[in-house]
């Protein structure tokens, strides 16, 4: 199928606006694979503090000729995401010995979870955290010591950050290794029904926790197609998973199958042997497109729209806010997975999973099939799926139709034409939403103002009663300059209890809502932020503001150049926690539109 002409028209004006930056990354890239493998410069002291420890493996380190896999991992035993990770470095030796190469762990990452920070001071920290994973990745590859690079990470914040630092170690060949999704625990739908009830005062304590536990019950990645499993699905789509690898439940002999594989392959991929395949040749302006493709087609994270920019500038290439706005006009929301449905991310697996949707984009003429992967050349590779016979681990052609059309169906009969985020525009500053999971009577609001500068004063005044007609809450001063701009998927189950009762609400903000947020119609990422003097900052109670996702609009009725903007006192967000250990990030910060970081 020839390339959609709206998808091609996207890449060649992000290739065309990213040719002097990426140019000087891939001059950055050229020269620092030109010497070849980095171990054979290395002094005898060098190379004798980085193989001292390595036991059996000391000598084939030593003798140069094998390749040397390092692992960055973001293990960590509180994170149920990452707690599988734990036994990965044994399977990756092992692998990379059977191989004919060896495996060290170069360093492990910081891993934050924002399922136990929402609502907390430390999710003021979770953004930056982003870039503190890609320093940390850096200073764990600055050893020089590696022929390619493995990265053990999942959630939110993780995985963007261990790209910005494989794309900055680019030349060096890369594999991402998931840990797969928890099983099934209770269903996502009636853990949020009792999240409702008891915003609404209608449960106890006790029975949000007993439904919270049922629901995170294991190991592996929450169920739900949040931020985490976004990210997988943007892994497999721009060719750093091997085939098939995202959503494999952890602990099972296949998920070690794939991880033994990827070992394998990536060894196969270095300069030491014939088809080295760096990772600045697979992070390219296709696989971009390529992922922000999949993000649509599966009404994915809103966070991705911060993520993806950034991730992109670490290769050498801009994304803009209109590219992701082109790409879901011409894009099939294809799935429905919580909070976009009723099912689980082991659903959309077993219901055709990644081979399916991969095979249903291709044959739409909407990806990019003619790009670089780990597994080899061309996307139609990820349109097989990886089966266990005996002990063989094989790639087998997919599913060609979905074995359940209420989560997953077809590019030609999908549940909307048209991908789960919009971009929006106005006097208000520019921003995203996302909009797969609201019902089409909530996707235009328009409303009085309600402003408030903190999400507790907002439950606040929904505990108190005081929101009881229909408005548009404005929560400003929560932008990265802000405060970190933390996620504010706390503020969903009483916006969602004013939604059951009739009221057309709306929110509006400058901070993130979350990968799990869905029916609230909510416009996110307002740029430039109140806190760096933008729009939101001169708002009022009462300005009567229109929400249109259907016309991309976001406007207030109101002169608002006329108004002097409100400065509120923000000291109170520079301490504790470890927040004051993040001024120079909140300092440095750039727009959100940009990728709100604060290294590129």
């Amino acid at each position: 199928m020839p390339l959609d002409p709206t998808i091609a028209r996207v890449t060649e004006t992000i290739v065309a606006r990213s040719a002097e930056t990426r140019r000087e990354y891939r001059d950055r890239m050229r020269r620092a694979a030109e010497d070849g493998p980095r171990r054979a410069h290395l002094s005898c002291s060098n190379q004798a503090h980085a193989y001292a420890a390595s036991g059996p493996d000391k000598e084939t380190l030593a003798g140069h000729r094998a390749p040397n896999l390092g692992i960055v991992t973001a293990y960590n035993d509180m994170l149920s995401a990452h707690q599988p990770f734990e036994r990965f470095p044994d399977v990756i030796r092992a692998a990379a010995r059977a191989a004919g190469g060896t495996a060290q762990v170069a360093g492990g990452v910081p891993a934050m979870c924002d399922g136990v920070t929402q609502g907390q001071t430390g999710m003021e920290l979770s953004l930056f955290s982003r870039d503190t994973i890609a320093l940390a990745a850096g200073v764990a590859l600055s050893h020089n010591t590696f022929d390619a690079a493995a990265y053990l990470g999942v959630c939110d914040k993780i995985v963007p950050g261990l790209v910005i630092a494989a794309a900055t170690f680019g030349h060096l060949p890369t594999v991402f290794v998931p840990a797969g999704p928890m099983t099934s625990g209770l269903p996502n739908d009636e853990k949020a029904e009792v999240r409702k009830r008891f915003a609404a005062g209608e449960v106890d304590r006790e029975a949000l926790m007993r439904a919270e536990m049922a629901a995170y019950h294991g190991p592996g990645t929450c169920t739900f197609y949040g931020t985490a499993n976004s990210n997988q699905m943007l892994m497999e789509i721009m060719g750093l998973h091997l085939p098939g690898a995202s959503f494999v439940n952890p602990g099972t002999r296949l998920r070690d199958a794939l991880t033994a594989a990827a070992v394998e392959r990536v060894l196969s991929l270095t300069q030491l042997g014939n088809t080295y395949t760096p990772a600045c040749d697979v992070l390219d302006e296709r696989a971009f497109v390529n992922g922000m493709v999949g993000l649509m087609a599966t009404g994915g994270s809103t966070n991705l729209a911060i993520h993806l920019p950034a991730m992109a500038r670490a290769a050498g290439i801009l994304l803009e806010p209109e590219d992701f706005a082109a790409v879901s006009s011409v894009t099939p929301l294809m799935a429905r997975i919580y909070p976009n449905g009723l099912a689980d991310v082991n659903h959309f697996h077993a219901a055709g999973g990644m081979a399916y949707l991969i095979g249903e984009l291709l044959e739409a003429g909407l990806l990019h099939a003619d790009v670089a992967t780990v597994a080899g050349p061309g996307l139609a590779r990820y349109t097989e799926e990886p089966k266990l016979r005996g002990e063989t681990l094989t790639w087998e052609p997919g599913p060609r139709e979905s074995a359940n059309d209420r989560i997953l169906r077809p590019h030609a009969d999908p549940f909307q034409p048209t991908g789960g985020m919009v971009q929006l525009t106005g006097n208000l500053g520019e921003g995203v939403a996302k909009i797969s999971a609201v019902k089409e009577e909530h996707l235009v609001v328009e409303a009085p103002a309600r402003v408030f500068e903190a999400p507790e004063d907002v439950l606040a005044a929904f505990k108190a009663g005081e929101i009881a007609e229909d408005c548009v809450i404005v929560l400003r001063f929560q932008g990265p300059r802000a405060n970190g701009m933390p996620e504010l998927h706390g503020l969903t189950p009483a916006l969602s209890v004013l939604l059951d009762r009739g009221l057309k609400v709306a929110l509006v903000t400058d901070g993130r809502m979350s990968g799990a947020s869905g029916k609230v119609p909510a416009a996110l990422h307002l740029s430039p932020e109140a806190a760096a003097g933008g729009p939101l900052a001169r708002v009022r109670d009462g300005d009567v503001i229109r929400l249109d996702t259907t016309a991309g609009t976001l406007s207030a009725e109101a002169d608002l150049d006329a108004r002097t903007p409100a400065a509120p006192d923000l000291s109170g967000n520079q301490w504790g926690t470890g927040r004051e250990l993040f001024q120079l990030f909140r300092d440095r910060v750039g727009e959100a539109r940009r990728g709100a970081s604060s290294l590129i």
